[in-house]
């Protein structure tokens, strides 16, 4: 693989991973330096590799001048070993995970822009070219829209005595979810069994809800009679499947599904076909483009997509050690929420730490309701919708399923949502896949009385007049007012209507392009 062969990156941990970067690193021409504990295992990396220079001491490695460094020693050591190096400005690749917890990988996060160092985790399954064939598939269209992914890593052994296999395995198959769906998990569902050891599962079974009602499923297990890793995107006209542990490693196309004819559900089956797609080593193009982006920005496997898998993993985790399925992110221990006496929540909901749920209302089996919201009088939340954190929702609304509401999402008195565009009494479509599903993205506000046809998307920061319906997707940003909702103009994130590409309330500055809007960043 072709790279900058005049940068140079120095390895610390010369371990079984490290030296396979080792190898790597020393076949693109980049190797320049190795940093082992082991002085015997120094040695010997050092005579292998000549004329490579060898470090017993990170402190010693620091002062040799390299362009990077690889962090591929125990999980332990990675914060230790990678804040130092960020304090002292050093651009940094930490092999997954990129700390123990969040809260340290948040300060790696933290020095990296505090010191203007890059900073990537070792997320290597994203730099996979059969992943990046399924990514680009997916985001073309060629399955519909993406309805649910799943993804297995099952084998007998390594067992692991210090981490459960869902720290052990799952954060590969996470940050596949992460990017497969361009967003994070609004709620985790888990069960884990431990077997082998007292609190540590060898078995773990996952499930995360996307926005758009995208679910996401792993199972990981080092206690199973053969090896096998395989992935599944699940679309609305057809299906991939990757299977990474058999000797061809194809990526197939099934152009199958399920159509209702006469209502009545039909199959309709097609034979696979095989796709082809680059086979270079996923090391090669992970190292490759660490060392490419030394003088860009980073925007694959960046530092804080990494802590964001953290943070997914100890949510799960809680869900492991609760054994109720619902700890996650929106049911916190303790029930750290309130609810009004007079208003009924059903097994099965998920409520976030400081939501409030007033009089009267109604919360259905499987609705996800994360932190901070306040639920008004006489509110349903639909089975299975999605309610995002710190939302606010006022009197006399229905969130019906299909329905998802990103964080910060504000909806009117007597607002109205809809899932089916034409409902019928006596044909009734009460079955979910027949639900047309509606986002309503991070910020956007909902006047009273406004109606939201199912099937749209409205846009951060939307505006939507009182009394408005809207029938089409609305852009970012957009002020929507009449029946049909037309665009009127622009409002700022803080929501004061824009007159000029600057706001006068808060000072951000905009560009419009092309009928959408969009803020000016330092980057620009």
């Amino acid at each position: 693989m072709q790279t900058n062969k005049n940068k140079k990156i120095c390895v610390i941990g010369g371990g079984s991973w490290g030296g396979n970067h080792i190898k790597a690193l020393h076949g693109m021409g980049c190797l320049a330096g190795i940093a082992e504990s082991d002085i015997e295992r120094l040695g010997d990396l050092v005579d292998k590799y000549k004329p490579v220079r060898g470090h017993n001491r990170v402190e010693e490695a620091l002062k040799a001048g390299y362009d990077g460094f690889i962090v591929s020693t125990p999980a332990q050591t990675h914060y230790e070993i990678g804040s130092f190096l960020l304090k002292q400005k050093q651009n940094v690749l930490i092999e997954k995970p990129l700390a123990l917890n969040s809260r340290d990988s948040s300060e790696l996060v933290r020095l990296s822009e505090k010191h203007n160092a890059k900073l990537m985790v070792g997320h290597l399954m994203l730099f996979h070219p059969a992943i990046a064939k399924i990514k680009q598939l997916i985001d073309d269209g060629a399955i519909g829209d993406l309805r649910y992914i799943y993804s297995n890593r099952l084998n007998l052994g390594k067992v692991r005595t210090t981490e459960n296999a869902l720290w052990s395995l799952a954060p590969h198959d996470i940050s596949i979810f992460n990017h497969l769906t361009g967003g994070l998990p609004v709620s985790v569902k888990a069960f884990g069994g431990c077997y082998l050891q007292e609190g540590i599962e060898d078995t773990v079974l996952a499930s995360y809800v996307y926005p758009g009602n995208v679910l996401a499923h792993v199972f990981v297990s080092w206690l199973h009679p053969f090896k096998e890793h395989r992935l599944i995107a699940a679309g609305s006209k057809a299906m991939l499947v990757f299977e990474d542990s058999s000797p061809e490693k194809n990526i197939l196309l099934y152009d199958t599904g399920i159509e209702f004819i006469n209502d009545k559900p039909v199959k309709r089956e097609n034979p696979a076909e095989i796709i082809p797609y680059d086979r270079a080593s996923p090391l090669e193009r992970e190292l490759a483009y660490f060392i490419e982006h030394l003088d860009s920005k980073i925007s694959l496997a960046y530092g804080k997509s990494g802590h964001e898998t953290i943070e997914i993993l100890e949510k799960t985790d809680e869900c492991l050690k609760a054994q109720s399925g619902h700890a996650g992110r929106f049911k916190m221990p303790g029930k750290k929420y309130f609810i009004h006496e007079s208003s009924y929540i059903d097994d099965g909901a998920s409520i976030g730490e400081g939501t409030k749920v007033w009089h009267f209302s109604h919360i259905q089996k499987g609705a996800v309701i994360g932190r901070n919201c306040s639920i008004g009088q006489n509110v349903n939340i639909g089975s299975n919708a999605v309610v995002g954190n710190n939302v606010k929702i006022q009197n006399n609304v229905s969130v019906y399923e299909g329905v998802v509401l990103e964080d910060y999402v504000f909806c009117g008195p007597s607002m109205v949502f809809t899932n089916i565009k034409t409902p019928r009494s006596k044909y009734p479509q009460n079955e979910s896949s027949l639900f047309l599903k509606t986002l309503i993205k991070e910020g956007a506000s909902i006047g009273a009385n406004a109606t939201i046809v199912c099937g749209h998307t409205v846009g951060r920061h939307a505006f939507i007049a009182a009394g408005a319906v809207v029938t089409s997707d609305v852009p970012d940003y957009a002020l929507m007012a009449g029946v049909p909702a037309k665009r009127k103009g622009w409002v700022c994130e803080c929501g004061e209507q824009l007159k000029d590409v600057a706001c006068k309330k808060c000072g951000r500055v905009y560009v419009e392009e092309k009928g959408s809007l969009r803020e000016v960043t330092s980057s620009d």
